[in-house]
Order: C-alpha cells, then structure tokens, then sequence
C-alpha cells in the first residue's frame, strides 16, 4: 500500500453482493481512490459503474492489477483457479490479493498451484455477511458492518501483507478473527454449508409435489425463517459444496443421523426422547441469540 492510510486502486473480480459492498464501503470510508471492476457481462459492470460501485469497467486484468495496490476475488470459488492463473504474471510486491470466498482449503491449494513465488501476496478471507439476494443491485456499505471476516492466513504471508488485508476489512467496519483453512471449512459446512443444503432440499422438495401450490400458500413465518436462504445463488452454492465436499458429506451424515433419531422416537411414540432433543436444542440456540461464542470471539482463534 503506497499510502499507508489508503489504496490507490483495488481491483475487484467479481462486483455482485460482496465484491460490491467491498468496494461501496472502502468508499464511504474514505480509503480507496478509484475502484475498477471485472466480470463476465458487460452490462452488469456497467450497471456497477452508474450505482457507483466502481469507477471504471477493466479491459486489461494484467494492466489493472500491476497497477493496483489491492485486489479481491469475490467471484463465485469455481471460478477463482481461472483468475489466480491470469493475474499471476502481474503480483508485483505491493500488490496484495484477498478473497471472499465461502471456502478456504480449495482456494489455498488453487493459490499454491498457480501463484508460485508470488503466494504470499495472497491472504485468504471470508466475511461472514451475506443476504438471500445477489447481484450488486443488493451491494451495500454497511453489509460488513459489526460482521465477523475470517481471516485464513498463510505461512508464506508476511506481518505487512496480513496487516494490509485486514486494515481493508477493518476500513469495511468488519471484526476480524483467524482460522486456519481446515478448520474454517469444518466449521462452516456445520453451521454455513448444512443449512443452506436442508432449505435448498425443502424447498425443491416441496415444488416438485403435484400439489405444491396448496403447500406454499399455506407456508406462514416459521417455513418462511427456515427456507429464506433457499433464494440464495445457486451456482455460487453449487461451488461450495463441490468444493467442501468432504466436510459438507460428513455433516450430512450426522445430522442424517440425528433425524434418525427423531423419527425413531416419534415412531415409538417416546415423548421424552423427543422433548430432550428439542430442549438441548432450545437452550443452545437461546445461548447462541445473547451473543457471539468464545470460539470465535476473539483476534486469533486458530
């Protein structure tokens, strides 16, 4: 970073929901001088441009990115090995690259293979924020704001391209906290990735009924809370389970198990097991609402 307490320019790969509100908060803090962005329509870009969430539409990535002092691959993670390749040419040594992706295994091992002797320009990130809607029509400033951004970093990271990144997320109002990539992908294929695969599986489940519409028009606030995240972007979840595959398979066996469990005490008409179940499950979720748990909590939770 050429001025320590701005960017010049930050590229952005990806200007939907979080590429964009990367860039409208850097902005409405005051900390980037121009924003330039890619993506695979035109029209969206533009569109980018007279919201104001970039400045201008890139034509040559290699240019930019030379150029830049910070970059962000906010792409959807299936798409991000083809950006790493592109830009790797061009990571000079003030240049820093982060990301926003949903997984980090993946991402880390795409890095290595293509970025070379340039991988400790790269942090891993992942803010936790997001919203059923996407595109950056749905890109706000504040979609960071008091949010949690883990950060994965690696050995091949210096102090200086670490504390660069997550001065860029801290500007963008997010708390920060670390993990290391594998652990980040166990924890949120339990508490990210599951939960979108069982409102994802609801609601497919429901619309293929040949009486889905009676079912839907009698769905009221506790079918509308389960399944909001079912309007999610399908392809970008698709990534992430390709992705996550392993951890994603294990937790679906355990909760697959659980159901188990459920229907078994429901077939044996066993009350108590039943009300156990749902009490452990009610005191958890009332603890989780008063705040966040100590295993994230605080700066480096690896």
């Amino acid at each position: 970073m050429r001025n320590s307490s701005r960017f010049g320019r930050v590229v952005v790969f990806g200007v939907g929901l979080i590429g964009g509100s990367f860039a409208l908060a850097l902005k409405a803090a005051g900390k980037v001088g121009e924003v330039v962005g890619f993506g695979r329509t035109v029209n969206a870009l533009i569109r980018a441009m007279d919201l104001g969430v970039i400045d201008r539409v890139g034509v040559n990535a290699g240019q930019e990115v030379a150029g830049a002092d910070l970059v962000l691959l906010a792409a959807p993670v299936g798409g991000i090995p083809e950006i790493l390749a592109r830009i790797a040419p061009y990571l000079h040594d003030e240049v820093v690259v982060t990301d926003g992706g949903s997984t980090k295994a993946n991402i880390v091992s795409t890095a290595r293979e293509h970025l070379g002797e340039s991988l400790g320009r790269f942090v891993p990130a992942h803010p936790i924020a997001g919203a059923e809607n996407s595109g950056v029509a749905a890109a706000r400033a504040d979609l960071f704001r008091g949010k949690r951004l883990v950060l994965t970093p690696l050995p091949e990271n210096s102090e200086r391209t670490v504390a660069k990144v997550r001065l860029a997320w801290e500007w963008c109002g997010a708390d920060i906290c670390e993990l290391t990539p594998e652990r980040h992908d166990r924890v949120f294929a339990a508490v990210s990735h599951l939960p979108h695969l069982l409102a994802f599986a609801l609601v497919c489940e429901l619309a293929e009924r040949e009486n889905s519409d009676e079912f839907f028009g009698f769905a009221a606030g506790g079918f509308r809370d389960f399944t909001r995240i079912a309007a999610s972007h399908p392809e970008m979840w698709r990534d992430i389970c390709l992705s996550n595959r392993e951890a994603i398979a294990d937790e679906l066996d355990r909760y697959s198990s659980r159901l188990r469990d459920l229907r078994s005490a429901i077939e044996r008409g066993d009350g108590a097991a039943i009300e156990t179940i749902f009490g452990v499950a009610r005191a958890a979720r009332r603890a989780w609402a008063k705040g966040p748990s100590d295993g994230l909590s605080t700066a480096t939770a690896i």
